[in-house]
Order: C-alpha cells, then sequence, then structure tokens
C-alpha cells in the first residue's frame, strides 16, 4: 500500500488541474498526470489505471461542456461511443499480456505526420465543411472510434492528437473537433478503466484527488477553449503534439 502525504496530494491536486486544462482542449494530459503517479510513488500499472480513473472524471467534465455548447455531433459520435468503450477495454485487456513498447517508433512517425500535416496546412480546422453526414463519414468515424479505442486501451500516448486530427480531416474545425474527439475519449477511458478495476490496478485515494483536480482543469479549459474558438485551440494542438513527440522520442532512446 502506497502512502501519500499532504505533500504528494498537493502535487496530484496541481498536476491534475493543468493536466486537465490541457487534456479538455487537445488531449495530451497525460503527459503531466501520469509522471505526476508515477512520481508519488505508484507501480507502472496501477499509475496507468488511477491515471484512467482521473483521465474519466475530467473527461465526462469536458464532453459535458461541449455537448451544452453544441460542439459535439451527437448523432455522428453517440452511436459510435459503446464501440470505443468494447475497443479500449480490449486493448486495456492485451496490454496485461503483452509488451505495448514495440509500438513507439510507429506512434512516433505517426506523430509527426500529424504536426508536420497541421503547421503545413495554414487553414486546417480553421472553417468547418462538414456536409451532411454520409454513410462514408459514420463508416470512417467508426473506425476511429475503433482504432483509437483499442490503441488508447492498449498504449495511449497521442490519442488526443490523433482523435482530433481524424476529425479535422472529415472537415470539423479546431472546436467541433475537440468536442467529438473528447466524447470518444471519454468512451476509451471508460473501456479501459473498467478493465483496470477488474484487475485491481486502481489507486482510488490518489485517483480521487488527482480526478477531483481534473475536473476543475476541465471545466476551465473546455469554456476557455470555447469562448476563444479554432484559433486558440490550433497552437494548443501543435504545441502539445510536439511535446507528446519529444517525450517519445525521449523514451524511445532513453533518454533521462
Amino acid at each position: 500500500m502506497i502512502h501519500l502525504t499532504w505533500a504528494h496530494l498537493v502535487i496530484l491536486a496541481v498536476a491534475g488541474y493543468v493536466a486537465a486544462f490541457i487534456d479538455s482542449t487537445v488531449g495530451g494530459g497525460g503527459l503531466i498526470s501520469l509522471p505526476a503517479l508515477l512520481f508519488v510513488g505508484l507501480p507502472p500499472s496501477v499509475a496507468l489505471g488511477t491515471n484512467k480513473f482521473a483521465g474519466t472524471m475530467s473527461a465526462i467534465t469536458s464532453f459535458t461542456s461541449y455537448l451544452l455548447s453544441g460542439k459535439v455531433r451527437l448523432k455522428l459520435v453517440g452511436p459510435l461511443f459503446p464501440l470505443g468503450v468494447l475497443a479500449s477495454a480490449l486493448g486495456a485487456y492485451i496490454v496485461h499480456q503483452l509488451p505495448s513498447s514495440f509500438l513507439r517508433p510507429f506512434v512516433l512517425v505517426m506523430l509527426l505526420i500529424v504536426a508536420g500535416y497541421t503547421l503545413w496546412k495554414k487553414d486546417l480546422g480553421l472553417i468547418e465543411s462538414v456536409r451532411p453526414l454520409t454513410p462514408r463519414t459514420f463508416v470512417l468515424t467508426a473506425l476511429l472510434a475503433i482504432g483509437l479505442g483499442f490503441y488508447d486501451g492498449f498504449f495511449g500516448p497521442g490519442t488526443g492528437s490523433f482523435l482530433v486530427m481524424g476529425f479535422l480531416l472529415l472537415g470539423f474545425d479546431f472546436l467541433a473537433a475537440s468536442g467529438n474527439a473528447r466524447t470518444l475519449n471519454l468512451a476509451s477511458n471508460a473501456g479501459a478503466l473498467v478493465t483496470f478495476i477488474a484487475v485491481g490496478a486502481v489507486q482510488y485515494e490518489a485517483g480521487l484527488v488527482l480526478g477531483l483536480s481534473m475536473v476543475l482543469g476541465a471545466l476551465t479549459g473546455s469554456r476557455f477553449a470555447i469562448r476563444k474558438g479554432a484559433r486558440y485551440v490550433r497552437p494548443i494542438f501543435i504545441g502539445v503534439t510536439c511535446l507528446v513527440i519529444a517525450q517519445q522520442v525521449a523514451q524511445l532512446f532513453h533518454i533521462g
């Protein structure tokens, strides 16, 4: 049993708020929350499960904010929510059977493509160009929900960036892409969380402290993004994607 001091709880609270503020706009909050859980002494497997516990609380908050502001295409992502839950639960189960580190080089290449394409396409996500929903849009979004749901449960880094990019390529602006992405990210968090709870990999004291601070951060971040609009979200998306790239490079070459 890990004994958490008051200093540990303060660290988790501050990290949770900052992580959720970022995560509620473009994803990537795990860059802050997961290292904080490891810093206070949680084993990696328990840190992953506890992070999903807190992340689910945050995802519910940001999803609700985007939904109430009309930034979620519920007719598109709503029916696909169960697919994201099931795919993520499967990914979280398999990660306990197989090493996930072999994915890191592939993920790094994909993140570089995402960042490069966003920088190259100056108008990407600034104007929404989504037509009425078609079977093609629904099928592509279903593949996004299944593929990235599984990936989030199995490995995780860059899920937010990949989800946002997927919706940008479907024609949504950054704000709507973030709202839709948070919906599917809620599904993947919930699915993985069920598996982590089942295998006893959640430390609830740390999870509640982190989660409550993430609720406040998600509420602040999502409202700020909605008020500022797509031009605010775009540079944060690029910045967070670059940070995830740097993290993956460091872990690939065992820097630090």
